[in-house]
C-alpha cells in the first residue's frame, strides 16, 4: 500500500493534489524540487498511497538540513535545533479514503523515514479550514503541538503563486497552524 514516492508517481500526486487542495497547488516543476528536498543520504522521506493500482494518497517531507525556516516559522519556539527538525509540507488522501487511517500511515512513514536522516521533530502548517479540521485533528492525535496560527498564510505565497483555494478562490484566507512534532 505504502510506497516511497518516484517520479512516475509525479502526474498522479499533481492531479490529486490540485483536486484537495486547488489548482495550481502543485505542477510537475514544484513537485520536482518538493520531491528532492525529502531525500537526504539516499533515503526518501516522501511516500505515496495506493490501493488497487490507485494512488489515493501522498505525504510530501523534507529532510532535515533541506529546508530554512521562513517568515511563517518561529524556530525559538520549537525546543529543537531547526537543523535537526523536518518539514511536513503536505499530507493529501482522496475523500472516498479519508477515515482509514492512510493519512497517519504516510505520516508514520515520513517519520521513520526522517528520523534515519538525523531528525528530532517535525514541524508543518496544516490548513485549519480542511474538512472538519481534519488536519489539525490528525496531526494532533499524533502528538502535534501547535506553535502558532499565521491567518492569510497561503495567500498569493511565493510556492504557489497561481494556487486558487477551493474554498476561498484566488484570494485565499485560510488559516495555517504551525505545530511542530516531537518525536519518540
Amino acid at each position: 500500500m505504502l510506497h516511497g514516492l518516484a517520479p512516475e508517481h509525479f502526474d498522479d500526486v499533481v492531479a490529486l493534489g490540485n483536486k484537495v487542495h486547488g489548482e495550481g497547488y502543485l505542477d510537475i516543476k514544484s513537485l520536482e524540487s518538493l520531491y528532492l528536498k525529502g531525500i537526504k543520504d539516499d533515503i526518501n522521506a516522501n511516500f505515496v498511497a495506493i490501493i488497487e493500482g490507485e494512488l489515493v494518497g501522498f505525504r510530501l517531507t523534507y529532510a532535515p538540513g533541506n529546508w530554512q525556516p521562513d517568515e511563517w516559522c518561529l524556530p525559538d519556539a520549537w525546543g529543537v535545533e531547526p537543523d535537526k527538525v523536518c518539514y511536513f509540507k503536505c499530507n493529501t488522501v482522496a475523500e472516498k479514503h479519508r477515515g482509514f487511517g492512510i493519512g497517519g500511515k504516510l505520516l508514520q512513514a515520513s517519520i521513520a523515514a526522517t528520523k534515519y536522516q538525523g531528525a528530532k521533530a517535525g514541524i508543518s502548517h496544516l490548513w485549519k479550514q480542511s474538512p472538519k479540521n481534519s488536519a489539525v485533528n490528525y496531526f494532533t492525535k499524533a502528538g502535534g503541538i501547535l506553535i502558532k496560527e499565521y491567518p492569510n498564510r497561503w495567500n498569493d505565497a511565493k510556492e504557489h503563486p497561481n494556487y486558487i483555494c477551493i474554498l476561498c478562490g484566488p484570494d485565499c484566507q485560510c488559516t495555517a497552524c504551525e505545530m511542530i512534532l516531537i518525536f519518540k
